[in-house]
This record gives structure tokens, C-alpha cells and sequence, in this order.
């Protein structure tokens, strides 16, 4: 055999025992699955009013965003091994046993339910019934055994930026289109997006938003939010794939997944 053919009969070799993945699992790691669309109610904003900022510095993170406002970082950290790790086939060959921790989809989580993972994944990440109230959705959000879920986490890159006197802790979920968490607040954090979109709707501590504990973020969208003055209406943006937003020490927040999403929070103790 010719010397120059080795690399390409070798190249050959490497295609065929490789499985090819389509586009479309690539862009949703698989998390798209067929069946009933998501709500029709489930759409970006009109107007992001959210600040992106692709090159910032710490100086400037701690001077204009830490205590005063939220902000979307783009490019602090690659995170594409831990997102290879987190399609729907690599979670489920990995987790698909562990018991994960569900809870109720309402500002104060009062009930919490435990069942395999797997389980939630194939019977229960569907899209938000938007008649449903809070107490009835159960949602995969932050619970998390740290031991068990260790070999994830340690992949993923955390935004580089600390604040004094904190601890990070991260908080691992992957909810259904429509789903949400309504109007809450706590410390400071970040929180990244790994598949899907998050439209995020926020307020600062001194505007305490016009909500029902118990009515779904979607619920929120439809009933509330058309009748809002524009001095009335959150701060929101949809964050994207790949996107972190960062939120301030106690700045209401409410969440709502525009498809089926997989994201991973830092949150400043």
C-alpha cells in the first residue's frame, strides 16, 4: 500500500465506527422530542432589555452589575465538553437510575417528590398544561445529590467572576417548554443555559411584582402580563444556549423555558 494512502484508508476506518449524529440532535442534544407542540403563548420577548456584554471585566462586573443589575455574559467559558455530556442519551446512559428530586412549580416549592430520573425524563418532560396550577407541576430544578451527579459537575466551567464573603453552589435542572418557576427572590447568582431557551422576567427589590404564588409562570404571561403599563413591566430577555445571566442579591425573578431546557445555576451563598 502506498504510504500517502494510510491517512485516508485510517480516516475511513474512524468515519464508519463513529456514529454520526444528526444536526438537529447536535443543536438540542436530543431533548426535541416529537409529539403536541409547546403552547402558543411560549415566545421570546419583543425587546430584550437586559444588557449583553461579550467582553467584560471583573473591575467592571463588581463597578456596574454585581449589587445594581442583571447582565448577559457571552463567551467567559467553554463549556462544550459538559454540554456533550449533557444530551438526552448521555444523561439517561449515566443517570438514568439516580432518584432525582422533584419539585412543585410555585414561588415557596412546598412539595418535593423523588423518582428515577429516567422516569421523569420519558413520562413527565412534556410541555406545561397552561390550566394547570403551580402545585400540580412538577419540575426538575436544583435538588441535586452532589456525590451522585459529582462526575457531570465536574466538567463545567462556573462564570469566572466571585463576589466577597460568598460560596458557590450549583443548582442542575432540565424542565419541558412552557414550564417555569414564578416570582421569587434570593442571593445572587448566575445561570447558564445548556440546551433551549429561558425567558427571564425580573424586578429589583424595591418593585414587588403584581403574581400569584401558585399560578405558573405561563399563567403569569397570559393573565398579568398584557395588562401591564410599560413602567410597570419586568426587566426580561430570553437567554439562549451557551448564554449566562447573572441576577442580584435579592432581585425578583420568574422563569419560563421556551423548549424543553437543560441549565445549570451558580448560586452566590
Amino acid at each position: 500500500m502506498a504510504l500517502g494512502a494510510r491517512p485516508l484508508l485510517w480516516l475511513a476506518l474512524w468515519t464508519l465506527a463513529v456514529p454520526a449524529r444528526s444536526s438537529g440532535e447536535d443543536a438540542d442534544g436530543g431533548w426535541r422530542r416529537p409529539g403536541p407542540g409547546a403552547p402558543a403563548a411560549v415566545t421570546e420577548e419583543e425587546h430584550c432589555t437586559v444588557e449583553r456584554r461579550a467582553d467584560l471585566s471583573y473591575a467592571e462586573f463588581v463597578q456596574r452589575y454585581a449589587f445594581s443589575r442583571p447582565v448577559i455574559l457571552r463567551g467567559l467559558t467553554d463549556n462544550s465538553r459538559f454540554r456533550d455530556l449533557c444530551t438526552r442519551q448521555r444523561l439517561l446512559a449515566s443517570f438514568g437510575h439516580s432518584v432525582v428530586r422533584l419539585s412543585t412549580a410555585n414561588t415557596y416549592s412546598y412539595q418535593k417528590v423523588d423518582l428515577p430520573f429516567q422516569k421523569y425524563v420519558e413520562q413527565m418532560l412534556h410541555p406545561q398544561d397552561p390550566i394547570s396550577m403551580g402545585n400540580d407541576t412538577l419540575y426538575f430544578f436544583g435538588d441535586n445529590n452532589f456525590t451522585e451527579w459529582a462526575s457531570l459537575f465536574r466538567h463545567y466551567s462556573p462564570p469566572p467572576f466571585s463576589l466577597l464573603g460568598t460560596t458557590p453552589a450549583y443548582s442542575f435542572g432540565i424542565a419541558g417548554a412552557g414550564s417555569g418557576v414564578p416570582f421569587h427572590w434570593h442571593g445572587p447568582g448566575f445561570s447558564e443555559v445548556i440546551y433551549g431557551r429561558k425567558r427571564w422576567f425580573l424586578y429589583p427589590p424595591e418593585k414587588t411584582p403584581e403574581f400569584h404564588p401558585n399560578k405558573t409562570t405561563l399563567a403569569w404571561l397570559r393573565d398579568t402580563y398584557p395588562a401591564l403599563t410599560p413602567s410597570a413591566r419586568p426587566l426580561e430577555c430570553t437567554v439562549q444556549a451557551g448564554e449566562v445571566l447573572y441576577f442580584p442579591d435579592r432581585w425578583w425573578h420568574a422563569t419560563l423555558n421556551l423548549d424543553t431546557s437543560v441549565f445549570i445555576s451558580t448560586f452566590l451563598s
